[in-house]
């Protein structure tokens, strides 16, 4: 209720000495992100050098390479959840700080791996760590700025993730030019040495004052489950087909593991995860926006890759390049998008973004070998911009819903879905891609002579595949490029589409359930009870 007039107002909930270098802190949260975010997407632009024999790279095949990265994912995805529980009870800062050790330690490993094997178990190691950093900032950030700040701080915060998009191509293709292909790994040590020093000057510690008892089983069920789930649903990107034993098993075990920790969290009176927080409408359609965007988003960056580099014949870098409107436009209205909340709503907003998303991604079923780079461009950027209009206001929803000491859970759930989706979308929109790439050119493997009967199944799963065949196999073999490229370009405008689709029934979710606008009355009091900043912190502000 608004406070009595003549009452003092109520007191700032966080101390005045944290409260005074927050925008410090947001810079240090910020450089962090930048690295996990960075890393995330660096790998993808050194595979063929790694890929290549030593000296030049550790000769790995094109399921190591695969691995290489998706180790990294499984791990993070599957350590989410856990990772903020932990940070929520026995300190953020520390999570954050050891996180970034596990992840620096990770890196300088991974940058000297003699062998593939070594490899994808040093990215293991990276995911580990990353997933501790990545709840611990979103709840940092909630717990140094007051409410009123917060949609301002988490658009910037958002906003840093657009920037790794851009930066990791070229910031790969840059080093891959200059040193040899374990920098891309290696220049993270100095980075997080950076990063480090700076959280233990500047970041001070929270967590949850009244955390409960712990809830092993909990924490056991959540990560068995979630391996099961994100490896199958990797698995099948992997293979292009949702239906295979090897899928089919991990995917209906994580489905079945996470049900019984469902379950099992409703009989408990002390959960790990209490599932109250679904039943608020807008907590539960920003989370879904989360995992639908990023299946769409993350679905077409896969196929964009082989669009831009194999049929339009861009090196990774110009690739990267070509991306950068994407990344610029999110950064660019990532951060104003609570301006847009403010005026509109965060329904209106929200769904404008989602529909955005989908145009864009719908371009792509018209696009083909021909198409104008400024008609790429375009796309590109309408996609960014929708992504900035969506992630800020879905992001500021979801950590606002739960109260404050419950942030990094808050985090852990924004984080896992969007894993989770991401992962999903590659899966989905993979197997839509390779079945109708199958149908498509199987007409032309069939009428092609010079191609062996036993080498037109590996032929038929992939443009790469079909390239590659016909790379072997020589000049009576090439009338198959012109029908590969073919098979290829009405593979991309399917799966498109079905992005698209995906994305509009995104926001057909946030119009239904995200607030509209909203008039806030100026003596609110806080969102909710208790203080979560060290009690060190409060007696540094009041000396």
């Amino acid at each position: 209720m608004p406070t009595p007039p003549g009452a003092p107002p109520a007191p700032p909930r966080v101390p005045e000495a944290v409260h005074r270098r927050r925008w410090a802190i947001l810079g240090v949260l910020m450089f962090t992100v930048l690295i996990m975010v960075l890393d995330h997407s660096v790998l993808n632009v050194a595979v063929k050098t790694i890929a290549t024999p030593a000296p030049v790279g550790i000769g790995a095949t094109q399921a190591e390479l695969e691995w290489a990265i998706n180790s990294y994912t499984l791990v993070f995805a599957a350590l989410l959840f856990t990772a903020g529980l932990l940070g929520d009870r026995t300190g953020r800062k520390k999570a954050l700080l050891a996180g970034m050790v596990v992840f620096g330690i990770g890196s300088a490993l991974a940058a000297f791996s003699g062998s593939a094997a070594e490899l994808i178990a040093y990215r293991a190691v990276m995911g580990v760590g990353a997933a501790f950093v990545m709840p611990a900032t979103l709840a940092v950030l909630m717990n140094v700025f007051e409410r009123d700040e917060q949609p301002k701080a988490i658009g910037i915060w958002a906003g840093a993730v657009g920037i790794a998009i851009a930066l990791g191509p070229l910031t790969g293709g840059l080093l891959l030019e200059h040193f040899w292909w374990g920098s891309i790994f290696l220049v993270n040590v100095p980075v997080v040495i950076v990063g480090f020093a700076a959280m233990l000057l500047l970041i001070p510690d929270s967590r949850d004052p009244g955390p409960g008892r712990i809830d092993p089983v909990g924490v056991l069920l959540s990560i068995v489950g979630l391996v099961l789930l994100v490896y199958g649903i990797i698995r099948g990107g992997e293979l292009a087909s949702l239906t295979d034993r090897g899928v089919l098993l991990p995917l209906l075990g994580g489905l079945a593991v996470l049900t019984a920790f469902v379950l099992y969290e409703l009989r408990i009176d002390h959960p790990a995860l209490d599932f109250s927080y679904f039943r608020n409408p807008a907590f539960s359609a920003a989370i879904t926006a989360t995992a639908l965007a990023f299946l769409s988003m993350m679905g077409v960056a896969f196929f964009s890759v082989f669009y831009l580099q194999t049929v339009r014949g861009h090196s990774p870098l110009e690739a990267g390049l070509l991306v950068l409107p994407l990344a610029v436009a999110q950064s660019a209205f990532a951060p104003r998008a609570r301006l847009t909340v403010a005026r509109f709503g965060a329904k209106a907003t929200c769904t404008a973004g989602m529909l955005m998303i989908a145009t864009g991604l719908a371009s792509f079923a018209v696009f083909d070998a021909s198409t104008p780079l400024w008609a790429i461009e375009i796309a590109f950027f309408v996609q960014g911009a929708g992504m900035g209009h969506v992630m800020s206001p879905v992001t500021t929803t979801v950590m606002q819903a739960l109260p404050r000491e419950k942030a990094g859970v808050a985090s852990a759930i924004n984080n896992t879905f969007r894993q989770i989706g991401g992962a999903l979308g590659v899966a989905v929109l993979g197997s839509i891609l390779s079945a109708t790439y199958r149908t498509a050119i199987e007409p032309a493997l069939e009428a092609t002579a010079a191609v062996p009967a036993e080498a037109k199944g590996t032929a038929g799963e992939s443009l790469e595949a079909t390239l590659s065949v016909v790379e072997k196999l020589g000049p009576s073999a090439e009338v198959l490029i012109g029908p590969a490229y073919h098979a290829f370009i009405g593979a991309m405008h399917l799966a498109a589409l079905a992005a698209a689709t995906v994305t509009v029934v995104g926001a057909l979710v946030v119009a239904r359930y995200l607030p509209g606008r909203v008039r806030p009355e100026p003596d609110m009091p806080p969102h909710v009870p208790g203080e979560a900043v060290e009690r060190s912190e409060a007696g540094a502000a009041r000396g």
